[in-house]
């Protein structure tokens, strides 16, 4: 199917209409740019937990558990895929260029305001984890550098607000950049520092099993001061496992950047699968590696655990990429919120001068920008706000958890799930149907035991900081 023959949503065709949005750019993305833009987006904040997650869970649940997720991103990712064009996955005229006008399509505008709060809250609130995680590195640089000029003792007390604010500046920035087809090249520098620090972390954590002499842990994972407390951790552990790995909520934005023919869901389910295996792979080496090396004193933040580690310049390379990536990564999350707002606002206002005009001004040595004075406004609000909160709750694996069962259920599970029943016409009771629900009732299991373990951490780590 070609590009002349693809329709738009009734949404955008009112945009349009109103003249309110441009005409669609033209898709020239590949298998290729599609696995960047997942790596760029998975290999993230999540992958830095792991090794704390496999440290409460054990030596066996924990990497089975990492597998099983890769499991379920692998099904969820699927179904989506055949949800973008419809009424066929491969020729439909209608194309869904975004999860939620895939939900309002297969499922109706109720479920689509449902969906809504659970989508926005996850691409808001990954985010918020990655301007922890970003000023958690530079502090982590610091301290590297501070004990190696002045030893171990040394006094090394770097706060996190300085380098969340600075971290909030960088992104005000790049907001600017127009949409999702604009960011290739920023998905291509985020993948190449997503690998470069999964590497150096799995290679440090090695090396320290090697100089222990010793692979360190236990079957059961790090002992808890009561029976009730290691379930609490067991339970968040899961919590960040389930935020490491969906991407669901990206799929249908990454999927319609694609050109075709092949048909766009062949060559994002090869995308997709390319993608999964390299992750749990590097997941694998990051958690168990890093599980080996610690046991017990396994750090939630995997990299904060080589502070005082030679060769301290690979320790500060790895922080650095992690930085270089969250940057890139904040705006692949960042971007869809950005164009449904400002497609709602087109939509609402179209005679806006305010959302619809363009000021136009030149940077020597640049080419001409195009500032809209409410994308300037809007995105620069939103990432304001998503450092203030941040700055207010900075407990790394309290927060990823919370996030990671939250939405594993709704946008890994359920959502993909009845779209695809839609899509294929499955049959009620019928043997694919009842493999699909059960399915999504187990994913459901996952997001309730995973929420209460992490909202227990998260609501604990405030009172003991109130009480300190």
């Amino acid at each position: 199917m070609g590009e002349e023959d693809d329709q738009q949503s009734p949404l955008l065709k009112s945009i349009s209409s109103a003249g309110a949005s441009q005409e669609p750019p033209k898709r020239t993305g590949t298998q290729w740019t599609a696995l960047a833009h997942l790596i760029a987006a998975v290999i993230g904040a999540g992958v830095l937990s792991l090794a704390w997650s496999v440290a409460q869970l054990g030596w066996i649940l924990g990497p089975v558990c990492m597998i099983c997720f890769a499991g379920i991103a692998v099904v969820s990712t699927f179904l989506l895929c055949d949800c973008y064009r419809y009424p066929d996955p491969e020729y439909g005229t209608t194309r869904n260029r975004s999860f939620m006008e895939a939900v309002k399509l297969y499922l109706g505008e109720k479920q689509q305001r449902i969906c809504g709060v659970f989508a926005q809250e996850v691409l808001y609130g990954t985010g918020i984890a990655y301007t922890i995680t970003a000023a958690a590195s530079v502090r982590a640089i610091l301290r590297s550098n501070c004990y190696h000029r002045g030893g171990y003792n040394a006094p090394s007390q770097y706060g996190d607000s300085f380098h969340m604010l600075l971290f909030g500046v960088v992104e005000i920035l790049l907001s600017q950049i127009p949409d999702f087809h604009s960011i290739g090249w920023l998905s291509v520098i985020a993948a190449a520092m997503s690998f470069s620090y999964a590497f150096i972390g799995s290679g440090l954590s090695f090396l320290k099993v090697i100089e222990n002499g010793t692979v360190k842990g236990t079957i059961t994972g790090v002992p808890a001061r009561s029976n009730l407390e290691k379930l609490w951790l067991a339970f968040e552990a899961l919590a960040d496992v389930a935020f490491a790995c969906p991407f669901t909520i990206i799929v249908l934005e990454i999927q319609d950047t694609l050109k075709s023919p092949p048909p766009e869901n062949q060559t994002m389910k090869a995308a997709s699968l390319k993608g999964i295996v390299i992750t749990t792979f590097f997941y694998l080496c990051c958690g168990c590696f890093g599980y080996a090396a610690f046991g017990d004193s396994t750090p939630g933040n995997l990299l904060t655990g080589f502070e005082s580690f030679e060769p301290y310049w690979l320790v500060d390379l790895a922080n650095a990429c992690i930085v270089l990536h969250l940057v890139g990564a904040y705006q692949i999350f960042s971007q869809p919120v950005f164009a449904t707002a400002e497609r709602w606002f087109a939509f609402r206002f179209p005679d806006s001068g305010f959302l619809n005009n363009y000021i136009s001004f030149k940077i020597p040595l640049f080419r001409t920008f195009q500032l809209n004075p409410f994308r300037v406004v809007f995105r620069t609000t939103y990432v304001v706000s998503t450092t203030a909160l941040a700055m207010s709750f900075p407990y790394f694996n309290s927060v990823l958890g919370v996030l990671g069962a939250l939405n594993f259920w709704p946008l890994a599970a359920y959502f993909p799930v009845e779209m695809y029943l839609k899509q294929k016409k499955i049959r009620a009771w019928s043997r694919e149907w009842i493999c699909y629900r059960t399915y999504s009732c187990l994913c459901l299991l996952v997001t309730l035991v995973g929420l209460i373990g992490s909202l227990e951490e998260l609501v604990g780590a405030r009172l003991d900081e109130k009480i300190m």
